[in-house]
């Protein structure tokens, strides 16, 4: 077998795998390849662009392990589009001139790298594609082995994303503090935004979640704390029409005769039509590189906040966000089994040079199987047929329609 010399990056926005996944690489190669050199691009495709990386010693590989305790990722990440030229020219990751995907695909080869492993969401992954296909074109001998992460679990056609699971445990975990501020004063509306840039999944999974935590809860009759202090009244996704006049109605009834309600709202949820309202006041909506609107600039908890508050004649309202604090946890182990199974395909992958994507094909079963770059992308929406789903609705006891 030719001798092989790896790389590693992640990229995008955190999620409870990358750790695990970078030291779960590591040990991979380490167990069935130990010759096998190992490098990390620091901060995904910025570290590339710039020449920015760390050597995998051997003190490393001994104490690979450890990464699995961690969220976050050890090797950094950025979000960087190798296509989009005026954009790493702007940033200063290549010179004026330059073709980011040659100086990517130059420092690779200069690099001697025979197998690139990016671990990212769609946008980590179709640059990947990028990458692959102008490795291809252009005569240069890697494979490129990406890994899915996403928090949202939105990527076609993987069944399910590293780190979404854990996303939603964590959320869970979060919010069930949180709906204790639901006793600090008469007629308080919270509101939990959860991350889901197009897709419910993370926003539904982290309510049914809660849900399953506190509803054996014990409590003591004639005090204020009981079950429906610790209900959801309302979930909200991007793929979820409702009627604001109902909603406020079937809330208000909730609000004046408990004293409190509490929505579960996706960060997505109405963007579309929050951001035309906006434009068309004048704004100008802020995109990233890959011209998706800056979520944080649009504050869709906010929106609903202002909305509802005043709908139901609440005393107190807030919104409190799980998501930073949920993304960046250490995976779980239904994520961690996870994880391994991907590893493990990804190093066979590359050893073998066959590139693409690890993940269960949901076109071709649910097998487990690396799939074929240009059939990667994103913004898969949720499935509102899922069963578990119809469940955590019945019991809120709200209705809902799709988007479409």
């Amino acid at each position: 077998m030719a001798k092989h010399k790896v790389a590693m990056l992640t990229a995008g926005g955190l999620a409870p795998c990358l750790s695990s996944a970078v030291g779960g690489l590591i040990e991979r190669y380490t167990d069935i390849s130990p010759e096998t050199e190992i490098v990390a691009y620091k901060s995904g495709f910025r570290g590339l662009l710039m020449d920015y990386k760390i050597e995998i010693t051997p003190q490393m590989r001994d104490k690979a392990h450890v990464l699995h305790r961690y969220g976050g990722s050890p090797i950094g990440n950025s979000r960087v589009k190798l296509t989009n030229v005026a954009d790493c020219i702007k940033r200063g990751l290549v010179k004026d001139g330059e073709i980011p995907l040659q100086v990517a695909a130059e420092r690779l080869a200069a690099d001697g790298i025979t197998i690139l492993h990016t671990i990212g969401g769609d946008d980590t992954n179709t640059t990947a594609a990028d990458l692959a296909a102008y490795l291809g074109a252009n005569g240069y001998d890697l494979t490129v082995v990406g890994m899915p992460k996403t928090v949202d679990n939105d990527v076609y056609p993987i069944r399910q994303t590293l780190g979404a699971w854990t996303a939603a445990d964590v959320g869970a975990r979060f919010f069930d503090h949180v709906s204790n501020e639901q006793s600090a004063a008469p007629r308080t509306l919270v509101i939990h935004e959860v991350m889901g840039r197009h897709c419910g999944w993370l926003t539904a999974a982290t309510a049914r979640a809660y849900i399953q935590r506190t509803k054996h809860n014990e409590y003591i009759d004639g005090f204020m704390m009981n079950q429906e202090l610790k209900n959801i009244d309302g979930l909200y996704l991007p793929e979820t029409h409702f009627d604001m006049e109902q909603e406020a109605s079937r809330l208000k009834e909730i609000m004046d005769r408990t004293g409190y309600v509490t929505l579960f709202v996706s960060e997505g949820a109405c963007m579309d039509e929050i951001v035309a309202d906006r434009e068309a006041a004048g704004e100008t909506i802020q995109r990233d590189a890959f011209g998706h609107v800056k979520l944080d600039t649009i504050n869709v908890g906010s929106w609903f906040q202002k909305h509802f508050a005043k709908l139901l004649d609440a005393e107190r309202s807030m919104v409190q966000k799980s998501g930073y604090y949920a993304r960046s946890a250490p995976a779980n182990y239904e994520d961690l089994r996870l994880i391994q199974s991907m590893v493990d395909l990804a190093v066979e992958s590359g050893l073998n040079g066959i590139s693409g994507v690890t993940g269960h094909d949901e076109d071709q079963g649910g097998r487990l199987r690396t799939i074929e770059f240009p059939r990667i992308r994103g913004g898969k929406p949720f499935d509102l047929s899922t069963p578990w789903f119809a469940e955590v609705m019945d019991y809120l006891g709200q209705k809902y329609r799709p988007v479409n």
